[in-house]
């Protein structure tokens, strides 16, 4: 073959290739989103227009960014702030319409009886991968789908059975007293008062459950994984705000480069508590009944292949670890920053919790009584849910009531939206009103799926009693021993970082007393 026609033949090759990698990202960019749109217009569905591959990315982070730019009161609607387009779309186009995620559809959803077909049907509606980044905090359970979520949702169980969370009481006390303690050395050094910031050491007292209930002896190791994880999902928020960048997350910058050390030394660590672990279960040492140890026996007697491999088992821990710490810490320092500006409702659990309790130590049996710190604790997760929006995703054709949905778009159910929806809650909806939960959550809701803080489903947060239970101790040890206010230099500035965080953080006045 002559050297001219063996280039004639390369151009071909390279002129093809090229050819079809830009067929490709036409497909993906334009023709699939607008085929996409055309299906869901031809059903009546209303939607924004779409912006060839940012989509409504962009619009949303700007809308967002100038709600931020202005101050809010407490009283105030904090949905503009947070989901600031979905909010607009719904006041313009009511319940049921579409935004763009990139190039995909978004379906949103508010209805209660959609909802619970979506959280009912978990192999129809999987969880989404939007974000590969976020899988480096929130891997495991959280994303896996099929027959690998049943797989280690029946491992993962036992460590979340009621009863070996009661046993784990003792460790909430401690890390919790730690804190009042704390808090006490502060106040007296201020003669009865003294003005706190009481987010960072909220923060610090889940981390610090987290550390002692999941990894017991490796206590201070844990504590380690604690600040790497809160340093990385600051880190990775900052790269998800260019998303609409392609392959951005793979870029060299400073941030990226850092994202990949910090998850190389939380690998190493968790791979060392867990081969530790292991050794001294194989040596004959009596467990130490930690969620490690009771994952590892739970582990153990499944048949051979249906075992979680010890990376699964890392991603499992590195998922309590966060989401367990996340989720408690906003439902404390929104608890205490809504009761000191309901005094009333304050007074009332305090009242309920020195009745069961007096001056001694809050115990499992007493904290089951506490009706109206119950009340107010489901109050304070309707109005500040952990996770303020849930996506699902559509692989193939499936109808969903009224609507067929075509495979390639997601459905969206925004949380904080459905659990101020006047029409489900009442015209007091945005109203701080515990009282609506004073015989559960099944009458508050009239038997509906609009109570989501936990989700919902075959996928209901495996952690929700730890969680509920923890915030249940705290409170209990708070209202003993303080009364609070808030601190004339508090900013009310909720703003989503993977849950609602108060930006500026929660300064109270606490009173001994």
């Amino acid at each position: 073959m002559s050297f001219s026609v063996l280039v004639a033949a390369l151009v071909v090759v390279v002129v093809a290739a090229v050819l079809l990698w830009t067929w490709r990202i036409v497909k993906w960019v334009w023709i699939k989103p607008k085929m996409l749109e055309s299906y869901l217009k031809r059903q009546g569905l209303v939607g924004t227009p779409y912006t060839p591959l940012v989509g409504d990315i962009k619009r949303n982070v700007n809308m967002m960014m100038e709600a931020r730019s202005k101050p809010i009161n407490l009283t105030d609607d904090i949905t503009p702030r947070l989901l600031p387009l979905a909010l607009k779309m719904l006041n313009s186009h009511g319940k049921t319409f579409f935004t763009w995620l990139g190039p995909v559809p978004s379906v949103t959803i508010m209805n209660p009886q959609l909802i619970k077909e979506v959280y009912n049907k978990v192999y129809d509606f999987p969880k989404t991968h939007t974000f590969p980044l976020a899988a480096l905090i929130t891997d495991g359970l959280a994303n896996a789908d099929g027959d690998k979520w049943a797989k280690h949702r029946r491992i993962i169980n036992p460590a979340f059975h009621f009863e070996k969370i009661k046993n784990m009481v003792p460790a909430f006390y401690k890390s919790c007293n730690d804190v009042m303690c704390e808090w006490e050395k502060l106040v007296s050094s201020k003669g009865s008062s003294c003005e706190i910031d009481v987010w960072p050491w909220i923060i610090n007292l889940t981390g610090d459950v987290i550390s002692r209930t999941a990894f017991g002896s490796s206590y201070k190791e844990g504590e380690r994984i604690f600040i790497l994880q809160k340093e990385l999902a600051h880190l990775i928020i900052q790269v998800l705000g260019k998303n609409c960048i392609p392959g951005y997350r793979h870029f060299p910058t400073k941030n990226n480069r850092r994202i990949k050390t910090i998850v190389r030394e939380i690998q190493g660590i968790l791979k060392g508590i867990i081969s530790n672990r292991v050794k001294a279960r194989d040596a004959g040492e009596a467990p130490s009944g930690d969620v490690l140890d009771i994952l590892l026996e739970s582990n153990s007697g499944q048949t051979k292949g249906n075992e979680l491999t010890t990376e699964e088992i890392m991603e499992e821990c590195k998922l309590f670890y966060f989401a367990g710490q996340e989720t408690t810490s906003v439902l404390l320092a929104w608890t205490m920053v809504l009761l000191s500006q309901h005094q009333d409702w304050q007074a009332r659990a305090r009242e309920e919790v020195m009745q069961v309790f007096g001056d001694s130590n809050p115990d499992l049996e007493g904290i089951n009584q506490l009706k109206v710190v119950r009340m107010i604790i489901y109050e304070v997760l309707r109005l500040y849910p952990p996770l303020i929006e849930m996506n699902r995703a559509v692989h193939k054709e499936i109808k969903l009531g009224d609507l067929t949905l075509p495979g390639g778009v997601q459905v969206h159910m925004p949380i904080l939206l459905i659990h101020r929806d006047t029409k489900l809650w009442g015209n007091d909806a945005s109203e701080f009103k515990p009282e609506r939960f004073k015989d559960g959550i099944s009458k508050a809701t009239k038997n509906q799926v609009c109570f989501l803080p936990f989700g919902w489903g075959p996928r209901i947060c495996i952690g929700q009693n730890f969680a509920l239970l923890e915030a249940k101790m705290a409170m209990a040890l708070i209202l003993q021993r303080f009364s609070f206010e808030l601190s004339p230099s508090y900013v009310h500035l909720p703003y989503k970082v993977f849950t609602i965080h108060p930006q500026f953080g929660a300064h109270l006045i606490l009173h001994k007393l």
